[in-house]
């Protein structure tokens, strides 16, 4: 079934790799206009560019954007507005791993963690909110983790941040519901997933791809680590009118860890 998003106006972040680029060319095949934001601009760029050159100029813009900032926000929604005039779907995606157990995890990296994973989130869906309600059907998809519903003792800086997203989405899905707009809410749960972090993984660990791999993939009752695409699958769904019966919910797509 093609043009899935037909006519949607979307916003991505986290954009230049990995699942945002993933999650921004497949709303582009569906039918979607994109804005591409990520802080690594030129990344962006890229997607962007990849984008228009498959899909026609016009179908995906980019711009730096760093996510934790209230002001590059304000700039992030005005572009769309002025780009692809208006926004009916967010995705805000945008989000780094946060090193340490809870001994040797520092309260600077704590601080960045949540700054860069909650605080976007926060940020994201309170600016894009005022344009989203003129452009109803919409659809806020906060990229949460498994690591947000189920625990681990080397990482509670990443657990609790990516918690936070899973109960913030909920609470914006249910403030729209009060309010009575048509804009849904909701947060995705991915497992391992063989993007670009696994290999900063790797090279912190010293260990070769396919030995961490291994590993990974021998927690996951599919054994197998996941593919950007099957993230940005659900992504699709969750930004088209499929899903719209469906707030304030969490789409696990883990291979079934939080099954055991």
């Amino acid at each position: 079934m093609a043009g899935r998003v037909a006519g949607k106006l979307a916003l991505v972040t986290g954009a230049a790799q990995g699942l945002g680029a993933a999650h921004s060319q497949t709303l582009a095949r569906e039918g979607a206009r994109v804005l591409c934001t990520d802080i690594n601009g030129a990344g962006a760029e890229e997607t962007a560019a990849a984008i228009n050159a498959a899909h026609g100029a016009g179908t995906a813009f980019a711009m730096q954007h760093d996510v934790t900032s209230p002001e590059q926000w304000d700039a992030a929604i005005e572009m769309a507005r002025d780009e692809l005039g208006g926004l009916s779907v967010l995705v805000n995606n945008a989000g780094v791993g946060v090193r340490g157990n809870i001994e040797t995890c520092t309260l600077e990296e704590w601080r960045r963690g949540f700054a860069i994973n909650v605080d976007s989130v926060f940020l994201g869906c309170q600016k894009a909110l005022p344009l989203m309600k003129d452009n109803q059907p919409g659809s806020i998809v906060n990229i949460s983790s498994i690591a947000g519903l189920i625990a681990s003792d080397t990482m509670p800086g990443y657990n609790a941040s990516k918690a936070a997203v899973w109960m913030l989405s909920k609470s914006v899905a249910l403030y729209c519901g009060k309010m009575g707009w048509n804009i849904r809410c909701n947060s995705v749960h991915p497992t391992f997933v063989d993007t670009p972090i696994l290999d900063g993984m790797t090279k912190s660990t010293g260990h070769p791809k396919e030995v961490i791999m291994g590993k990974l993939a021998r927690q996951i009752p599919l054994k197998r680590v996941g593919v950007p695409q099957e993230i940005a699958d659900g992504v699709l769904f969750l930004a088209s009118d499929e899903s719209s019966f469906m707030t304030g919910a969490e789409l696990k797509l883990d291979g079934g860890i939080s099954a055991m």
